[in-house]
């Protein structure tokens, strides 16, 4: 249990949250969400927010840590999932 940090966390909650808003069908037509249109912005942003920060932490341990193999893969997932978040933002953006 001590090996559980934020960055795995991050990635945890930013999973959850992407199939979530994917259920919702945020790829979807923009009739067809199941939420409404600035829900799903303001879910989007958390799952960005959380992320993004899971990965600003993960590269910062890896720098003063040193190099960890698994810590390494959940900085690079949290940082993946943080840009499809933005990329998703962006098309859910009206207009």
């Amino acid at each position: 249990m001590n090996n559980i940090s934020y960055p795995h966390l991050a990635l945890g909650i930013g999973l959850l949250v992407a199939v979530g808003l994917l259920q919702a069908g945020a790829l979807g037509p923009a009739g067809s969400h199941a939420l409404p249109l600035l829900t799903m912005l303001i879910v989007n942003e958390f799952g960005f927010f959380v992320t993004a920060i899971g990965a600003g932490v993960g590269i910062n341990r890896l720098a003063g840590q040193g190099f960890g193999l698994r810590l390494l893969i959940v900085t690079i997932a949290n940082t993946l999932l943080a840009a499809g978040f933005l990329y998703l933002g962006v098309g859910l953006w009206p207009g």
